[in-house]
Order: C-alpha cells, then sequence, then structure tokens
C-alpha cells in the first residue's frame, strides 16, 4: 500500500490495489489512476458520479462531490470523461445515472432544480462523446419523500399550500458512444442475455420497475465524515445496462465504483470488470463484494448437472 499524505486534503490520499479472477480495483483517484489502462481496452463503462453539492461522500479535496461550485465540477470531471474516452474501444458505450439537483433557501437563496443532467451531457460532448440516447427512470414519490425528506413532496404541504409542491425527481440513463466503428457486434439474443420481449420493454423512454431498494448492502462503508445519506445505483438498473450494451467476457468500467454494484453485476454477468474509489472503506468494502461475486457466479446451477 502507498500512502501520500497532502497536507492540503483533510483526508490523507491513499492507493492499493485488489484483484480476483475477473476484476481489478484501484483505490485512488480516478483522474489517476485511469492513466493506467491501456487505450482502446474497455468494452462499456456503466457508473453514477458524485452528484455535485448533493451527496457528500468523503472530506476529500479530490472528490468531485466536494466541488465549491458547479464549473468547479465540470472541469474536474472533464479529465475523468477524456480519459474514459481514451480507453473506451471505438463504436462502444458509456452509460451514466444521473439526477437533477435541488436548490436550498438558506444556500442559494431560492428552492429549485438546477439542470445537471443538462451540465453532464454538455461536458460529455466537449470531451469529444457522441450523445447517443437516454431513458428516464420512473421514481416512488412518498419513496423519495421518506428517504430525501423533501418538503415538496410531503402531504402537510399539499395540504397548506401545493404551490410549494412539485413532482418526484426520476433518474435518468445517459448513453454516450465513442466515435468510430466498432469491431466487435454485441448480439444480446443470440448470446442469451435478453429476451425479444425484454427488449421492448428496455427499449421503452421510461423504466417503470427499478425499485430503489434493490442495491447492495451499504450501511457497512459508511463513516463518520459522511454527511449525508449514500445511495447505492440499482442493480436492476447497472444490469440492463450490462446484458444489452456488452458480450459475455468483455471488460466493463467503472471510475465511481463505490461499493463495487456495477462490478457486482457485471461479473455475476460473465463480464470482466475494472474501476477506481477514492474511498478507503467503500473500497475495501468493494472489493468483499467483488470475491462474494465471483464465488456466486462460480457456483454451478440445476442446469450444469443435467445432461
Amino acid at each position: 500500500m502507498t500512502t501520500i499524505t497532502d497536507t492540503s486534503d483533510p483526508q490523507p490520499y491513499i492507493e492499493d490495489e485488489a484483484t480476483g479472477d475477473s476484476f481489478r480495483l484501484m483505490l485512488g483517484d480516478s483522474c489517476e489512476r485511469l492513466a493506467e489502462i491501456d487505450d482502446n481496452s474497455v468494452d462499456l463503462s456503466v457508473y453514477s458520479p458524485p452528484f455535485a453539492s448533493l451527496f457528500t461522500y468523503s472530506p476529500s479535496d479530490r472528490d468531485l462531490g466536494n466541488s465549491s461550485s458547479r464549473s468547479e465540477f465540470v472541469e474536474h470531471y472533464s479529465f475523468i470523461l477524456s480519459e474514459i474516452l481514451r480507453v473506451t474501444k471505438p463504436g462502444r458505450n458509456s452509460c451514466v445515472h444521473v439526477q437533477q439537483v435541488t436548490t436550498s433557501k438558506a444556500v442559494h437563496g431560492e428552492i429549485g432544480i438546477t439542470d445537471f443532467r443538462g451540465d453532464v451531457i454538455a461536458a460529455h460532448i466537449a470531451a469529444g462523446w457522441v450523445f447517443y440516447g437516454e431513458v428516464t427512470v420512473n421514481k416512488d414519490p412518498q419513496a423519495q419523500a421518506i428517504r430525501t425528506k423533501a418538503h415538496c413532496l410531503m402531504f402537510q404541504t399539499l395540504d397548506r399550500d401545493s404551490a410549494s409542491n412539485r413532482p418526484a425527481l426520476a433518474d435518468y440513463l445517459l448513453v454516450f458512444k465513442k466515435p468510430g466503428d466498432n469491431e466487435v457486434q454485441i448480439k444480446p439474443v443470440e448470446n442469451g442475455d435478453i429476451t425479444r420481449n425484454e427488449w421492448i420493454e428496455w427499449a421503452q423512454p421510461i423504466w417503470w420497475n427499478i425499485r430503489e431498494s434493490d442495491t447492495l448492502q451499504y450501511q457497512t462503508a459508511r463513516e463518520d465524515a459522511d454527511e449525508r445519506h449514500i445511495c447505492p445505483l440499482q442493480l436492476p438498473f447497472i444490469d440492463r445496462c450490462v446484458r444489452l450494451w456488452s458480450n459475455p467476457g468483455e471488460l466493463v468500467l467503472s471510475p465511481f465504483a463505490g461499493i463495487g454494484s456495477e462490478g457486482h453485476q457485471a461479473i455475476l454477468r460473465g463480464r470482466r470488470f475494472i474501476g477506481c474509489e477514492l474511498k478507503p472503506s467503500y473500497w475495501a468494502s468493494a472489493v468483499k463484494n467483488l470475491h462474494k461475486a465471483e464465488y456466486t457466479a462460480s457456483l454451478p446451477s440445476l442446469f450444469d448437472d443435467a445432461s
């Protein structure tokens, strides 16, 4: 393990690495560690970037979520987008999960919404990506009200003054493509990853049945410095992306691996995984989750015994 202490950073910077039969997980800053990945070697990336100012994931100045402004976030994020573009094979996709970001009266002067989704799209285009498609992921307003304590979703607000109510915030899948021709065709129906009926459902512009609670366990990765609730990406969301836009045996990347949700699902679907995570406690949880996924994937199924 290499420890680098930056006196300007409240959290010492640490680098480490763990590997398995089908994964490599790097502890450290994506801006630096993505440089270790070969050009044109990644078949698909799936991730959720730190939502600027919405969650506090760590006290580190290197954390995108701790950016002082949206412009600072975009500038920081652009370095990572360029690296992801470099390592991605031509014609292949990057699947990015985002949500709009709210404003508060205390910090911004008004309660409202800023177009984080639009800024992420613009940042990708500026980095050289092609904006290729998007899906709106439906959210349960009552579940969101309970989780976020947002007054604009509360029954009390509806009863008192419905002018202060607003719809729940949806999630979005943004699909970006690296320019160039894809040399290896993806045939999910032929490979048995999806059926045509699943494709009909998943090709719709809205995904209705992604449950917010269908995530990997996260409590073991929490620390006292986490000021807000962390929200791992839903496994069905990741699963659809992996099955639609990669082949078995191909390499899936997450530059913000968190507790390993993207790698977990990629491994269960017979893909390989490479990822980066800045926070040591999240990284340690991810290593455990990826080893568990490899063990689960190695277990024989009922059909393996049939002859």
